[in-house]
């Protein structure tokens, strides 16, 4: 069984997916670590890229060419300066010449160094990669890899390994199990998650870890309420979660930091109608950063990272969630993000958005349930009933950009989220006639009867039936 960690489903990166942006850019520092236990990086000469799928049907609108070009240029998707990111890869791509790793220059022609095989798909997984460099020797060294959803990266042949392979005091792969450890333990779900995660660090470091990243997702929110104009792509949508946190709040007098920001909002109106909105304007805002390269944190992916902050900022700002309860709220999340990563998938390549939208909503209904007082019992079943109003969601960006309509899901993912909290708060689980791990294995079976034009294929849905020169 493949052991998964809170901070495994929860990633600092940079947008717009993770699928086709971070899972690339992660693969293609393995190959730059392949390279370097078999060789050494001055002996490359050249170094291509070959996108099989829906890396190559969608990788230019997902920015899939930026991200090996900086990966192999030595570059970190965590710590690199996002400003200018589009800039650095024309210049290198114009110089023609690439510096392997930051450190050994070799020459690089775009045109014939990354190649996109739109007709071929890799049979393991639809979002495949090969690197392959070329020796002083005229000898070769390839690799293929697989994005597999999350920013998660599997080489071919590859079997858990390393911290995916240790063992847990609680190891779940089925809902069923998490819920009679809660039993037979006496414990929440945080508490079941808080003693697995000690297998890979200490209390302190999981606690200061997961709030280091909530704040990454405010400071996103932040930036997306405080940014206007128009994302990049062709396809001009205008970015409209500034707008909406001026209107709630008034034209403040001065720019606000951050915490300013927040408490502004924390003591804004509170009727139903502006709660809706901020927690629109919340979602928007974290997604409209994902498609301008801004970073971001994968939640479980980049395609919806703006539905886990958004509810996050709800309960945060609405209903005085605390750090304490902020780390139960990551905790019970991420468990279920991990529950559907190992019993279907959160790769949209390969199950539609209900693999994206559809489980970010669930984690988000399962951790709000969480810190608003619900049983173990409460939280999975809001989590069920999240993704059972997903079920069947198709992914169908217009124009292979990750906007049209990802950007608006995550403001619908957010709210259905809330809904399913508060239905679940209501309600009695054992009455329930469906089960999370019963929905979990509908959505898998559902992703498998899917036609792949409504997988990220961009040739399906939305993608097809609105042209790019409409908009």
């Amino acid at each position: 069984m493949e052991s998964i960690s809170v901070f495994d489903i929860f990633k600092v990166g940079v947008g717009p997916s993770s699928s086709h942006t971070m899972g690339p850019w992660r693969a293609a520092q393995k190959f730059l670590k392949a390279i370097e236990s078999r060789a050494s990086l001055a002996r490359v000469r050249r170094v291509r890229t070959d996108l099989y799928g829906s890396l190559a049907k969608t990788g230019k609108g997902h920015g899939t060419d930026l991200a090996v070009i900086l990966a192999l240029s030595g570059e970190d998707p965590v710590t690199c300066k996002v400003e200018g990111l589009t800039d650095r890869v024309e210049e290198i791509k114009q110089c023609g010449l690439m510096q392997l790793a930051g450190q050994h220059p070799i020459d690089f022609d775009f045109a014939r160094d990354v190649l996109f095989h739109m007709d071929t798909a890799l049979p393991f997984h639809p979002n495949g990669v090969t690197f392959t460099a070329t020796l002083d020797d005229s000898s070769i060294i390839s690799e293929t890899y697989y994005s597999v959803g999350g920013g998660f990266v599997v080489q071919e042949g590859e079997a858990p390994s390393g911290s995916h392979a240790k063992a847990l005091p609680f190891p779940i792969e089925h809902a069923s199990e998490l819920q009679r450890y809660c039993r037979e333990q006496n414990a929440t779900i945080p508490q079941i998650v808080m003693r697995n995660e000690l297998t890979w660090r200490d209390e302190k470091s999981v606690r200061a870890g997961l709030l280091a990243i909530w704040r990454e997702m405010q400071a996103c929110i932040w930036r997306g309420c405080n940014t206007e104009g128009v994302l990049p792509g062709g396809l001009n949508v205008v970015r409209r979660a500034a707008k909406m946190s001026n209107k709630l709040l008034g034209a403040p007098a001065r720019p606000l930091d951050l915490d300013e920001w927040t408490g502004a909002v924390t003591v804004s109106a509170r009727d139903f109608e502006a709660i809706l909105k901020w927690v629109s304007a919340f979602a928007l805002a974290v997604n409209e950063e994902n498609a301008c390269f801004g970073r971001v944190v994968t939640a479980p992916t980049n395609g919806a990272a703006g539905v886990i902050p958004a509810v996050m900022m709800y309960a945060r700002c609405f209903k005085q969630m605390s750090d304490e309860a902020t780390i139960q709220f990551m905790l019970a999340a991420g468990e279920v993000g991990s529950l559907f990563k190992k019993g279907a998938t959160i790769s949209a390549a390969m199950g539609g958005c209900q693999a994206e939208i559809g489980v970010s909503s669930a984690m988000a209904a399962a951790g709000l349930t969480q810190v608003l007082g619900g049983s173990p019992g409460q939280a999975l079943m809001a989590a069920e009933i999240a993704m059972e109003h997903h079920l069947g969601m198709t992914c169908d960006p217009i124009g292979g950009l990750v906007q049209i309509p990802c950007i608006e899901r995550n403001t619908m993912g957010a709210v259905k989220a809330i809904t399913a909290a508060n239905v679940a708060l209501e309600s009695d689980p054992a009455q329930a006639k469906v089960t999370l791990d019963q929905v979990i294995a509908t959505m898998w079976q559902t992703a498998k009867d899917m036609s792949n034009k409504y997988k990220e294929t961009a040739e399906g849905g939305l993608a097809v039936a609105v042209t790019v020169s409409e908009c």
